[in-house]
């Protein structure tokens, strides 16, 4: 089965960085977009950016400028580098991908967990 592990999330001050990893494991024999969305209490998930297999990025406005998203495809690992930290970042943060796997071939979305982010002021 596929899975999605994040990692990286923990506690850290206003204006610090945190560095959160995305493994894919598993039957997988593609994987075209990656993202990173998160979810504070209370509130929406929301996407805060994307990857393209050929590493063209999106982010959402609230992070341009302050986090970068990158991939590896021979490690099936999504990264994303978060600096510049904000309170207001504070979130679980959940990895996503599209992925061709099987038997039988399928296209699913698949979901991570969540990593916890908390950003202390």
């Amino acid at each position: 089965q596929v899975q999605l592990v994040e990692s990286g999330g923990g506690l850290v001050q206003a204006g610090g960085s945190l560095r959160l990893s995305c493994a894919a494991s598993g039957s997988i024999f593609s994987i075209t977009a990656m993202g990173w969305y998160r979810q504070a209490p209370g509130k929406q998930r929301e996407l805060v950016a994307t990857i393209t297999r050929g590493g063209s990025a999106g982010y959402a406005d609230s992070v341009k400028g302050r986090f970068a998203i990158s991939r590896d495809n021979a490690k099936n690992t999504l990264y994303l580098q978060m600096n510049s930290l904000k309170p207001e970042d504070t979130a679980v943060y959940y990895c996503n991908a599209r992925i061709l796997s099987g038997p039988p071939a399928t296209w699913n979305d698949y979901w991570g967990q969540g990593t916890q982010v908390t950003v202390s002021s």
